[in-house]
């Protein structure tokens, strides 16, 4: 008996998300893919958050380093497909109104495209 595999989701990068990720440093940059490929693979990785005052399905993934707080914020799984919505640094420990509005923006964006395709 042949067991079925499991389908690797895929990433779909809002706006210019994965332009900033790439910016960050090197380990911090590892440390958020590697969290990615494991939403890839359907886990929840232990550095995710939920930010339900973005909205329902929303996370973030966080990291640090000497110099700052990055952040990833994404979408949970819908079908084959994670979203990351926004990435960002920050200095201080509140998320910035403006970084959470990018989050929001683009995910009503995506649920528009997502309701659009299913029609």
């Amino acid at each position: 008996m042949q067991r079925a595999s499991k389908k690797r989701a895929k990433i779909a990068w809002e706006g210019d998300s994965l332009d900033i990720l790439r910016e960050f440093p090197d380990d911090v940059r590892k440390d958020l893919g590697f969290a990615l490929d494991l939403l890839q693979q359907g886990r929840l990785p232990a550095n995710s958050k939920p930010m339900t005052s973005i909205g329902s399905g929303v996370f973030e993934l966080k990291e640090a380093d000497e110099r700052a707080w990055y952040r990833v914020i994404y979408l949970a799984k819908i079908e084959d497909t994670v979203y990351v919505l926004h990435s960002f640094e920050k200095q201080s420990a509140k998320t910035s109104r403006n970084d959470l509005e990018t989050a929001e923006i683009r995910l009503k964006r995506v649920l528009v495209r997502i309701r659009e395709a299913k029609k």
